[in-house]
């Protein structure tokens, strides 16, 4: 995996339901290095730190091989890296290849592959539609968070090295489907309910399926 472009977010409002809100889903490429803390990518607008940044979704990847689908679907968007709020655009990003708990060396930083995208309405606003929300999740792709194990500067052109993988784990691609599907694999529940890749809150309600 290779970094393509790298992409902050302003504070932009909208409205919604009759209320202004404010986000940070509208990024766009910066062509220079980012910064990637802990907790957020500094300088990257985050509205809503109780479902945004934290250690578990510091930072939010997504394949660039996936735009071409979406720009089939949605021709007349204004279309530019970033456009799925992403801060770092990959190409080569297979997520039938990439796992849960994955530990990369980019850059200066050390990163852990950690939880899925679920995607709300601002995704929809974005894109003009609500619908995109179910197409998201039918399409099956969804990115992943990162978790910064190193803190550092990443840029343009830099490769993903994997240093570690857990001995059991899921791909990108299952743990996504895993979440948002009705009919829930027992055997990969189990699996993710164990990784400390994701949150304790969601690891207890994965184990519910298990009850």
């Amino acid at each position: 995996m290779k970094i393509l472009s790298t992409n902050i977010g302003k504070p932009t409002l909208f409205h919604w339901n009759g209320k202004e809100e404010k986000t940070g889903i509208y990024k766009f490429p910066t062509n220079r290095p980012i910064y990637l803390t802990k907790n957020d990518v500094m300088g990257d607008e985050v509205s809503n730190r109780l479902n945004h940044g934290g250690y578990y979704k510091a930072c939010y990847i997504f394949s660039a091989e996936q735009y071409p689908y979406w720009k089939s679907l949605y021709p007349d968007l204004d279309w530019n890296w970033g456009m799925f709020g992403e801060n770092l655009t990959l190409s080569d990003f297979d997520e039938k290849l990439v796992c849960l708990g994955d530990i990369y060396e980019v850059g200066e930083a050390v990163v852990q592959v950690s939880q899925y995208r679920e995607p709300c309405y601002k995704l929809g606003v974005k894109f003009g539609t609500q619908q995109v929300i179910r197409q998201f999740i039918e399409h099956g792709y969804g990115g992943s968070y990162l978790s910064i194990l190193e803190e550092g500067y990443v840029e343009p052109n830099q490769e993903f090295k994997l240093v570690d993988r857990p001995e059991s784990t899921l791909s990108v691609s299952d743990l996504f489907q895993l979440v948002h599907s009705k009919d829930k694999n027992l055997s990969h529940i189990s699996i993710a309910a164990k990784s400390k890749a994701i949150p304790p809150k969601k690891r207890i309600w994965l184990e519910t399926f298990l009850k």
